[in-house]
C-alpha cells in the first residue's frame, strides 16, 4: 500500500475580492504575507516604478476619511505602475442623494481592475462587490473588518519575533467598535496564536469568546506574560451615549504606560493601528520607544502589505519584477 500524505492546499490566493480576514485559510494568509515580505524587504529609496500593474487603473473610494489608508494604497498601486484615482465623496454625486448602487453602477461603466472601499456601514462594501465588474478591497466597513490592517500588523509582529504561531496578543481598547481588532483576532488565532481582549465591560462585544480570544476586564491580568500589546483608539464617532466614565478615568485603568506593561513579558511589543490619542489609550513614552513600539513599523508595513494584495488580485501568481518596485 502507497503513503498516503496529507492533502495540501493550492498556493497563491485564488479569490476575486478581498472583502476580510474571516474565511481565509492559513495557506492564503501566508501568501499574502510572504509576497508583502518581498515588497518590505526591496529598498524603499529606490524610486524606480515596477511596471506589474501598467494599464491597471485602481480607484480609491472612500466614504469616510483615512489619510493613512488611502495614501499608503495610492502608494502601494503608483509603485506597481497602476493609474490611481481617488474618489472624493464629499463632492461626488453620492452626498446628493446618490444610492451604493447607483455608485456601483456608475463606477462599473468606468470599467476601472480594483476599488479599494472604506465605508462607515457594516457590509457595505460586500455589497458593492457584488454590483462591479472588478476587484473589490475592502479599505474598513463599520465595526465588521479591516483586513489588510490586520495582514500590515501580523507582517509587523512576523518580521520582529519571526513568527505568528505560539505567541500571545493582547488586544487593548475599544474592542466593541473596532473592525480592527476583529480582523486580528480572525488571522492572528488562524496562524496559531493566542488572543486576549481586553476591555472595560461597556466595550467588549457579547460573545466575543466565540471569536475565539480570551476576555479579561483587568489590564494588568489581561497582560500577564503577553508577547505582543497592541492597543485601539476609543472611537467616539461610533459611540451613542457614554462607555466611560471619564478620558482620565480610562487611562487610569485602562491607558498602557510602563507600569502596565510590567505585567507582559520583558521582550513584549507595543502596537497601534492610529490615530493615536496620547495619553487616552497609550503613554507618549511608550509610543515613542523605538525598542518596544512596533508603531512606526506598522506603517511602513502598510504600503508592502496593500502592494501584495494588489499584486495577489490582479496579477495571482506571478512574481515581483526584481528589484523594480
Amino acid at each position: 500500500m502507497s503513503e498516503t500524505h496529507p492533502s495540501r492546499e493550492p498556493p497563491g490566493f485564488p479569490h476575486r475580492h478581498l472583502l476580510g480576514i474571516e474565511g481565509l485559510s492559513r495557506g492564503e494568509i501566508e501568501f499574502l504575507l510572504d509576497l508583502a515580505d518581498v515588497y518590505a524587504a526591496k529598498d524603499p529609496r529606490d524610486h524606480q516604478r515596477s511596471s506589474l500593474l501598467s494599464g491597471y487603473t485602481v480607484i480609491n473610494l472612500f466614504f469616510e476619511n483615512s489619510t493613512r489608508t488611502r495614501t499608503s494604497f495610492e502608494l502601494a498601486a503608483k509603485r506597481l505602475g497602476a493609474e490611481v484615482i481617488n474618489m472624493s465623496v464629499a463632492s461626488s454625486s453620492i452626498k446628493k442623494g446618490e444610492t451604493l448602487i447607483d455608485t456601483a453602477m456608475t463606477l462599473t461603466a468606468m470599467r476601472p481592475d480594483l476599488l479599494v472601499v472604506r465605508h462607515p456601514d457594516s457590509g457595505a462594501v460586500s455589497l458593492l462587490s457584488e454590483k462591479v465588474d472588478c476587484a473589490v478591497i475592502n479599505g474598513g466597513d463599520g465595526s465588521h473588518e479591516h483586513p489588510t490592517q490586520a495582514l500590515l500588523d501580523a507582517l509587523s509582529i512576523r518580521r520582529r519575533k519571526g513568527r505568528l504561531a505560539g505567541l500571545t496578543v493582547a488586544i487593548c481598547g475599544d474592542v466593541l467598535h473596532s473592525r480592527v481588532a476583529r480582523s486580528n483576532i480572525y488571522l492572528l488565532t488562524t496562524m496559531g496564536a493566542q488572543v486576549r481582549v481586553i476591555a472595560p465591560p461597556t466595550l467588549l462585544p457579547a460573545g466575543i469568546e466565540r471569536f475565539g480570544a480570551q476576555a479579561f476586564t483587568d489590564m494588568r491580568a489581561g497582560l500577564a506574560d503577553v508577547d505582543i500589546v497592541m492597543m485601539l483608539r476609543l472611537q467616539n464617532e461610533r459611540m451613542q451615549g457614554s462607555y466611560v466614565p471619564s478620558v482620565r478615568e480610562y487611562f487610569r485603568f485602562y491607558g498602557l504606560d510602563q507600569e502596565k506593561l510590567a505585567s507582559a513579558k520583558p521582550d513584549a511589543l507595543v502596537m497601534h493601528p492610529g490615530p493615536m490619542n496620547r495619553g487616552v489609550e497609550i503613554d507618549s513614552e511608550l509610543a515613542d520607544d523605538i525598542d518596544r513600539s512596533l508603531i512606526h513599523t506598522q506603517v511602513a508595513m502598510g504600503v508592502a502589505v496593500r502592494m501584495a494584495c494588489l499584486h495577489a488580485l490582479l496579477r495571482g501568481e506571478e512574481p515581483p519584477e526584481e528589484g523594480r518596485a
